[in-house]
């Protein structure tokens, strides 16, 4: 008999939070729709009219976004394929580098380095030519007034026979990928005395 008791009390009980909840939902819906009696205008040709005006705004904002969209997508893929060589061209810069070094260090006077030194200097601007076909080039500041964005002084030298801030010595290039500074170029710039 108590089970009997216990299960008309479980079944009362959710019939009550069931009426409860329906009660509920049907103070959310009248809470959530407008009170249209009140909203419409005597002319339903004009609320119509306006809908329309509305949609229609909604619509062309909603396609200048999407062209937005589609531009800065478009920008950013070119973007990256214009710049995905970025690392790849900065590490083989210390290649060009050491066949430079290489070559400096070779003496011309000596017979026997005289083809090795031709050897190296065809492979650098072989080097240098396959780099320049993927938009990398040099930076050689020399002589030129120092400018931040593409030179990174190393030190600072009084001298009177040039402008103040003009780069006198690169102790190593810089380089750029399409415009973009891939590598600053290490330079001495001369000071006032």
């Amino acid at each position: 008999m108590s089970q009997d008791t216990n299960q008309e009390d479980t079944s009362a009980k959710s019939q009550q939070s069931k009426v409860d909840t329906d009660e509920n939902l049907e103070n959310i819906s009248e809470l959530e729709q407008p009170e249209t009696h009140e909203a419409q205008s005597d002319n339903p040709i004009e609320e119509l009219q306006q809908k329309i005006n509305t949609l229609g705004e909604q619509l062309l904002r909603e396609q200048a976004e999407m062209q937005n969209v589609r531009r800065r997508a478009q920008r950013d893929i070119e973007s990256a394929h214009k710049y995905a060589l970025e690392k790849f061209s900065g590490e083989l810069l210390s290649v060009v580098d050491n066949l430079e070094r290489a070559i400096d260090a070779i003496d011309e006077s000596n017979e026997s380095q005289k083809s090795v030194a031709e050897g190296l200097e065809l492979t650098l601007k072989t080097f240098i030519e396959v780099l320049a076909k993927y938009n990398v080039e040099a930076v050689e500041p020399e002589g030129q007034p120092f400018d931040a964005d593409l030179h990174q002084a190393v030190s600072t030298v009084p001298n009177k026979d040039v402008e103040p801030n003009t780069v006198i010595n690169v102790f190593q290039k810089g380089y750029t990928l399409n415009g973009r500074l891939i590598r600053p170029a290490m330079v001495v710039v001369s000071t006032a005395t």
